[in-house]
């Protein structure tokens, strides 16, 4: 199965309006969480391929690193930067899709491992939800295009409402550190209480 990963980003001088801090400490934890998404999902040996969708300059720079595919666009919206992502696995016949957010940094390789593992059929999607359950921190798609995205309602129901109308193949994983997003102060704090990523969580700490 050949599988593609794609990863919308946020300008990051725009992102994470809730993470109440100076400008140039919220960059740079949206620098390092990226960095570490994109790690982690070129670890993966399932992963054939990261899209990076973005129009920020450094995102982009980063992406590289990795030899992600680089689109560029208006930051118009998720829904819009995974729509220009769908035409490229398109044309390259990717079989499934897995779309991340760039702010899920303590999730693991194995975790991916095990979402996929979850996919039975050639027509089917996964949702793994926040850990509030309202929103989305992973969506696969199997066909890669089953379905268009929802992310802008906020709900990992309404992912759910547009893959009813494709599939009765729905399921929800409950992975515990893919659903950790860190959006405010309140999930920066749980996450470096947790003994996840000793490394990374360091690299946080060192930005106050």
């Amino acid at each position: 199965m050949k599988i593609s990963a794609i990863i919308p980003v946020k300008t990051f001088s725009n992102a994470k309006k809730r993470l109440n801090l100076q400008q140039a400490v919220k960059e740079k934890i949206c620098n390092l969480m990226l960095q570490e998404v994109l790690k982690t999902v070129n670890d993966c040996k399932l992963v054939n391929k990261i899209v990076l969708v973005s129009k920020d300059e450094t995102a982009l720079k980063i992406g590289r690193q990795f030899d992600a595919k680089e689109i560029f666009d208006n930051e118009s919206g998720v829904n819009d930067a995974v729509s220009l992502a769908d035409q490229y696995i398109s044309d390259k016949k990717f079989d499934c899709s897995i779309i991340f957010p760039q702010d899920i940094p303590i999730m693991t390789s194995s975790d991916i491992d095990n979402l996929l593992g979850f996919v039975k059929s050639k027509n089917s999607v996964i949702i793994v939800p926040s850990r509030q359950f309202n929103g989305t921190n992973a969506l696969v798609r199997c066909p890669a295009d089953i379905m268009k995205t929802n992310y802008d309602m906020g709900s990992y129901t309404f992912q759910m409402d547009s893959a009813r109308t494709k599939t009765k193949n729905i399921s929800i994983a409950l992975i515990r550190r893919m659903m950790l997003d860190i959006d405010d102060e309140h999930d920066l704090a749980f996450m470096l209480k947790q003994n996840d990523k000793l490394d990374f969580c360091k690299k946080i700490e060192s930005c106050f």
